[in-house]
């Protein structure tokens, strides 16, 4: 059967399969290996194996090997439903699948899959046979704790992907290749933007050229948010433990939070700004005529992640969201979507992405009654198809509060990342109790619509860098602007145009040292500086520049003060 790449769930079961086959060749090359498990993620799968020492480089080729063996073979992937007691028996030597099965309520049938000699408790489903797998590579390993948890065993995790043609895997391999050449890390390093420090993992210091980039984004934000109406806020960072009960967050969100105590009190350090934006909208009472009220603040929250799953900029412990609560009436629910819709829009369009929606229902967890999520989602639903805009279905993938539609863009180099989000909350205006006197003088409750745009701010820069490859838009670029004297007779005439450049608000530097100029060209192509500026006697005297652009073209003769206009409109243009 053909498998659907452009499928995320066809995706997932090849992958899944493919996890299945790497678990058997590792078993069969090392026999003190005891699996775990091995699920799909968003590029490729891994498998966590307890095993006596780490796997080594030397150890992919043989797996690699064997995996090859095993696919040739053209095993079919067969299920099976037995009792619990059967699973147990079948998995008495691997503690690890037996906690899985003692956790399965009593008399439920559990599903196992066979192909070839490799049986495994799953629930599936999977590709029919082993030969649809025509290209393997073992991308890692990393150490992990057996279900995240490090009071747990340690265990050893190989990550891999797997294609049904070989030419994917070398696509693959290329873009990874590129990848690595855009990586925001080394990038980040290279141009000075951002720096992770031992001293406080999974979070950023942003160096002064990265928080350049940091405030051209909340600037963007602000001007587009002042443009509709939005009213900025700033809340705590910390708050008592009864605002956390009361949200939910401490039943749905506990094992994420930080925690302290202060006056022999409970606190929470804020994971999420919602709770926060509540108590500002019911300390004082709102009539029908005041709202919507669209309510914003770049909001600072801390999540606490495992080490090992730590990133860079895109898995963070303390992060900023450029967060936003509208509190409306149910009819203006649509109208509110629509036009956060067009918003999003125009936020993706100025950065050069592409992106895809996604609807999200009723998760299993989920607090409030059937009754009100339908309400919710049928709202979504019809702010979407009102305004034609294409999405998929996501079913179970909702917020614990709420249905959600969340935005896939892709970048340059074709990978997607999940970022913005309008999530409808039903439950939250009900927990806090939140209140507005509607057309015939009653007491009603109000909607409340979560979203971000950026989401992480941190992690959003971290994607611009590597969309971008660090040669951002003029209107970002930390350094806009260097300018380099052909010797020191004109740094005088340098330092002036320097000087007009930085009073008509362009980010400029002058580069006066004693290298070559052939060096300090090289050295300022290097940091990605948007136009590079050459001064020398031709342009004292004639009071012009020679500008160098990106690619490499110089124009000579170009009055200042007319470059200087053509900058300004481009920025403002932000191209």
């Amino acid at each position: 059967m053909a498998i659907d790449w452009n499928l995320k769930e066809e995706k997932e079961k090849f992958w899944h399969s493919s996890a299945h086959i790497m678990a058997a060749a590792v078993i069969q090359l090392f026999k003190d290996a005891k699996p775990t498990i091995g699920p799909p993620i968003d590029e490729g799968f891994y498998y966590d194996f307890d095993v006596k020492k780490p796997f080594t480089p030397e150890d992919f080729e043989k797996i690699e090997k064997k995996v090859a063996e095993l696919v040739k073979k053209n095993d079919k992937f067969e299920r099976q439903e037995i009792s619990k007691k059967e699973a147990l028996e079948l998995f008495k030597n691997n503690k690890y699948k037996t906690e899985i099965i003692e956790e399965l309520p009593e008399g439920e049938k559990i599903s196992v899959y066979r192909s070839g000699d490799f049986l495994d408790l799953c629930r599936g489903p999977h590709i029919g046979y082993t030969s649809a797998i025509k290209a393997f590579k073992i991308l890692k390993t990393s150490s992990a704790y057996w279900r995240g948890d490090a009071k747990k065993e340690a265990l050893q995790r190989i990550y891999a992907i797997s294609f049904p043609k070989k030419e994917m895997l070398e696509e693959f391999v290329k873009q990874k290749e590129e990848a690595e050449k855009r990586n925001h890390l080394k990038l980040g390093k290279e141009l000075d933007l951002f720096s992770m420090q031992g001293e406080a993992p999974g979070t950023v210091f942003f160096h002064a050229k990265g928080t350049i980039l940091w405030n051209e984004l909340t600037d963007f934000a602000r001007e587009e948010q002042r443009k509709r109406n939005y009213k900025e806020v700033i809340t705590p960072i910390i708050l008592k433990k009864e605002l956390w009960l009361k949200s939910g967050h401490w039943d749905h969100y506990k094992e994420n939070m930080y925690f302290t105590k202060i006056d022999g009190e409970e606190y929470a350090i804020k994971p999420m700004n919602c709770p926060g934006h509540t108590l500002i909208y019911s300390n004082k009472r709102h009539s029908y005529r005041d709202l919507p009220i669209r309510m914003g603040e770049f909001g600072m929250v801390h999540r606490h992640e495992l080490s090992g799953v730590l990133n860079g900029l895109f898995r963070v412990r303390k992060f900023t969201q450029d967060d936003t609560h509208i509190f409306c009436t149910p009819e203006q629910i649509e109208n509110e979507i629509k036009e956060l819709l067009e918003m999003i829009a125009h936020y993706y369009k100025t950065f050069g992405f592409e992106y895809k929606i996604e609807l999200s229902t009723k998760p299993e967890k989920a607090m409030g009654s059937q009754e009100v999520w339908d309400k919710a989602e049928k709202a979504l639903k019809n702010a979407l198809e009102a305004t034609k805009t294409e999405y998929k279905l996501n079913e179970g993938d909702g917020a614990f509060y709420g249905p959600k539609i969340d935005f896939h863009i892709k970048d340059s180099l074709g990978r997607n990342w999940q970022l913005g989000t309008i999530q409808l909350d039903f439950q939250m205006p009900e927990k806090f109790d939140l209140k507005y006197i509607d057309t015939k003088d009653k007491e009603a409750r109000p909607v409340m619509i979560h979203r971000a745009i950026f989401g992480s701010m941190e992690r959003f820069i971290g994607i611009l860098i590597e969309h971008y490859a660090g040669f951002f838009p003029l209107w970002l670029a930390p350094l806009q602007v260097k300018i380099v004297p052909v010797s020191e007779k004109f740094t005088d005439y340098a330092k002036k145009v320097n000087t007009t450049f930085i009073e008509n608000g362009i980010r400029s530097e002058i580069d006066i040292r004693t290298e070559t100029v052939s060096y300090r060209v090289r050295e300022a192509q290097l940091e990605k500086v948007f136009y590079i500026i050459n001064v020398g006697e031709n342009e004292e005297k004639a009071k012009t520049i020679a500008v160098r652009n990106r690619e490499g073209k110089v124009e000579f003769g170009i009055k200042l003060d007319k470059f200087v206009e053509k900058m300004k409109k481009e920025i403002l243009e932000k191209k």
